[in-house]
């Protein structure tokens, strides 16, 4: 396979590389986003003929496959974690893909591993030491994950203990009561104070948007979120009723270009919950790809919170290179 193909215009070094300027967020700009109208029949209708019209096989698929791969957030958010669970969850984000099958995808020069991995707080300590001489960040959940209700002081001391621990991106909750109430400005002061409490720490910042009850919320609160300063705007904690859809998705990636338009910012993406199979990622990378184009499809701006993916993604790759599938257990997470 040409291994241009694989790596889809991104290079050799498969490491997370964030080549641009972090997000500096702006003033809170009512003006921008407060009388937005949103579609709902137009934006279903779009996302769901994305996937139609768009045909990736072959050669192709494996490769968008594996750029997949590369842009996962490998995570486990149990109540049961322990040390060696995280040990094994990070073995498997250093080499996501087993290795006959990477020699005969012709990546084996290759330095092929998850965009990230995200744990508990208490959890990233253990990670940094499993990950230490990569180049893979560990990611960590904050504010009172998933609910977010915790005292606003609890919850910015709770980023500021996993920065400490040595965790590179936080994933924080939003209050959800804010975007439901339209007080932006206490939204607006909030996630300000998150970005603050991170330092260095890239900020992800989960919308819940199964929660929002509305596409204008969503598009609302994605881009009060980036005014704030986040890095990155998220769906869902993946522990609500609803989570990622390709509608939701749509308008986030709108307020995004709409952003970027504005600030010349570029701020990244992750779509969370309810994505278990490799025709799923291959949906999300068509979204990216139609929407955004090929800068927001490396995982310095893209993330997949879809740990259960995985093991999919790896049946087909070995279906594609022997034309077999296997059986699942083939092809455990960890």
């Amino acid at each position: 396979m040409n291994r241009q193909e694989i790596l889809i215009s991104r290079g050799t070094d498969l490491a997370v590389q964030h080549s641009h300027a972090r997000n500096a967020g702006t003033e809170l700009r009512l003006d921008r986003f407060e009388d937005i109208a949103v579609n709902r029949s137009a934006t279903e209708r779009r996302a769901a003929t994305l996937t139609t019209r768009r045909t990736v096989k072959k050669d192709y698929q494996a490769a968008w496959l594996v750029k997949a791969i590369t842009c996962i957030d490998l995570t486990t958010l149990a109540g049961d974690d322990t040390a060696g669970r995280v040990r094994r969850l990070c073995a498997k984000a250093k080499r996501p893909i087993r290795d006959d099958i990477v020699e005969a995808l012709g990546l084996a020069d290759e330095n092929i591993t998850t965009g990230a991995v995200c744990v508990y707080p208490t959890m990233v300590q253990h990670a940094v030491k499993a990950l230490q001489g990569t180049a893979i960040p560990v990611a960590s959940v904050a504010t009172g994950f998933p609910a977010g209700l915790t005292p606003l002081p609890q919850r910015l001391s709770e980023i500021r203990y996993a920065v400490d621990e040595g965790a590179a991106e936080i994933d924080i909750v939003v209050t959800r009561e804010h975007v439901l109430t339209q007080n932006w400005q206490a939204l607006y002061d909030e996630i300000s104070q998150m970005r603050e409490a991170c330092g260095d720490a890239h900020l992800k910042a989960i919308l819940a948007t199964g929660d929002l009850n509305t596409l204008r919320n969503v598009y609302r609160a994605s881009m009060v979120a980036m005014q704030a300063g986040a890095d990155f705007i998220k769906t869902s904690t993946g522990k609500e009723e609803v989570n990622a859809t390709l509608p939701v998705s749509l308008i986030m990636l709108r307020a995004l270009r709409d952003y970027g338009e504005h600030t010349g910012h570029r701020v990244g993406f992750k779509p969370a919950g309810g994505m278990k199979t490799a025709k799923d990622a291959m949906n999300w990378l068509i979204l990216m790809k139609e929407e955004l184009g090929l800068p927001w499809m490396q995982p310095d701006l893209f993330r997949l919170g879809a740990s259960s993916m995985l093991g999919d993604i790896e049946r087909q790759l070995e279906h594609y290179v022997t034309g077999r599938y296997a059986a699942s257990s083939r092809h455990a997470l960890a």
